[in-house]
């Protein structure tokens, strides 16, 4: 899935998604994911200029960005449902005065199947979002197999991955921004090593299919943020407009299934995936099974879902007859508490 980023403007965008799922109905396709935070859009400006600048913006990204329980996500869900489609859908959540870059997997019938967090905002994306947890390695039983999704640079980090492996991802859609931000001047953010590099390599390291989905930095985005030329040659060095899409979907042995769209042109991809492809590469090497050494290294996680409060109750008091009100009390990261 490739799409023009724009900071989307729910009054306005409302039918866009009943439009494109019934547009393309379930004989057409099963599954479609979408790039990271495509919902409102990627916050480009705090990669453009310092964070005083960058806090004009913040309001409107704010605003627009969807909470988990809200009507925008209904509207998802609603649509999702008239297409008959699974959904995965990329977006910046709102969560009281916080934001979280997070995915969300819908079901044919309109229904969420889960929610989750970035684990970790890469660099700068650290003063607009906060943490995940380890609650948020989520992977969803379906008719079309194991459904899994992570976001950008996650697919670098060796124990998220394996994370995902062994929930036994069958098919993953791996959420992008788009990849003309400082083009040629730090090549570890382009296509190269990300899609052919770290996508390629999640299908054949985990057998699984994978669905890259790469947004495209839009006109809009850049009369909104590049008030000088030097802020649209950041944005994109090569030609200082817009592109930066490289959507692609590889096999478990990790060939491209699809032709690449040009950079600067929205569209679908579509591949058709068969299950005995997953075979034949787990039959190889299955990262979880009778490929690996749990005896010689294993994986710890904490999937404990973290809160900042935990109320409790003072039993001796009430055991007097002294009402006593619930109190709050902060825990670190590491709470094992549930």
């Amino acid at each position: 899935m490739v799409f023009i980023y724009g900071y989307i403007n729910y009054e306005g965008d409302r039918d866009f998604f009943q439009h494109l799922f019934r547009a393309h109905t379930f004989e057409r396709y099963q599954l479609i994911g979408f790039p990271e935070t495509w919902i409102p859009g990627y916050p480009w400006f705090v990669w453009l200029a310092a964070p005083a600048w960058g806090l004009q913006f913040i309001p409107q990204y704010h605003g627009n960005s969807m909470a988990v329980d809200s009507d925008e996500m209904r509207t998802l869900c609603e649509a999702a449902k008239k297409g008959g489609i699974y959904v995965l859908i990329g977006f910046s959540e709102k969560a009281g005065g916080s934001r979280y870059m997070a995915q969300a997997l819908i079901g044919p019938e309109g229904q969420i199947l889960y929610t989750r967090r970035k684990l970790k905002p890469t660099h700068v994306e650290r003063t607009m979002f906060g943490d995940g947890d380890g609650s948020d390695f989520r992977v969803a039983e379906t008719p079309l197999g194991n459904i899994g999704s992570l976001n950008c640079w996650k697919h670098l980090q060796p124990l998220s991955r394996m994370a995902m492996y062994t929930m036994h991802e069958e098919i993953h859609v791996a959420g992008w921004p788009s990849f003309c931000l400082y083009r040629d001047m730090a090549y570890a953010l382009g296509t190269e090593v990300n899609i052919d590099g770290a996508s390629m390599m999640y299908a054949v390291e985990g057998g699984c299919y994978v669905l890259a989905s790469v947004a495209v930095t839009g006109q809009d985005c850049f009369d909104m943020l590049c008030d000088t030329p030097d802020k649209a040659q950041l944005l994109n060095p090569r030609t200082g407009e817009p592109g930066g899409g490289y959507s692609m979907i590889f096999g478990p042995d990790g060939r491209k299934l699809v032709d690449p769209i040009p950079e600067d042109q929205e569209g679908i991809l579509y591949a058709e995936l068969d299950p005995a492809m997953i075979a034949i590469a787990k039959a190889a090497a299955d990262p979880v099974g009778h490929y690996a050494r749990p005896d010689v290294v294993r994986l710890l996680i904490n999937r404990t879902k973290r809160s900042v409060v935990h109320e409790t109750c003072d039993e001796s008091h009430e055991s007097m007859g002294e009402g006593v009100d619930t109190s709050a009390s902060s825990s670190g990261v590491d709470d094992q508490q549930p």
